[in-house]
């Protein structure tokens, strides 16, 4: 119903719907962690401290993450022994590639999240969601339109600072 509000501020959305979301969040940010592994280890060293910074920002949401969904009454889900990477990584170019694509996938699920709660987790959510696509700007050195909205996105913008081809 219209106008409706549910648990913490959530517009129509019931408990399990939110809790799915954050699970979807969580499975996002153990995703990151491990990427962020393969980043730290074949990034440049002039772009290290970045990778493992964003190491720890997504260290800290997942474990933020999990005490959300205990908070919620569910079962936090536990991280996967390995993830499949979308692509080789072979050396620091594929690695800035790699870390703005995880920052891209975050961005989605915490879009998702917003959408789905109200409140201080809506909030959270949006700020988790700005300081992904933030990182995925500074990796890729461009920006998309609508960042967490794969479905709005266009082609990345180039950088201010890149020459059109001819």
């Amino acid at each position: 119903m219209a106008g409706m509000t549910g648990i913490d501020g959530m517009d129509g959305m019931d408990e399990s719907g939110l809790l799915a979301s954050v699970q979807a969040a969580l499975r996002a940010e153990h995703a990151a962690v491990y990427g962020y592994g393969v980043v730290g280890g074949r990034i440049g060293q002039s772009r290290r401290a970045e990778a493992r910074a964003a190491y720890d920002a997504h260290r800290s949401r997942r474990d933020g993450l999990r005490r959300t969904v205990r908070d919620l009454g569910g079962t936090p889900e536990e991280s996967a022994g390995a993830y499949a990477l979308p692509f080789p990584v072979p050396d620091a170019a594929g690695a800035a590639r790699l870390a703005a694509d995880i920052e891209d996938k975050v961005a989605g699920v915490y879009a998702d999240l917003v959408r789905a709660a109200g409140g201080a987790r809506r909030r959270d959510a949006a700020d988790a969601l700005r300081e992904a696509a933030v990182r995925a700007v500074r990796w890729r050195g461009g920006s998309v339109a609508f960042p967490g909205l794969a479905e709005r996105a266009a082609v990345p913008s180039a950088p201010a600072s890149a020459s059109p081809r001819t």
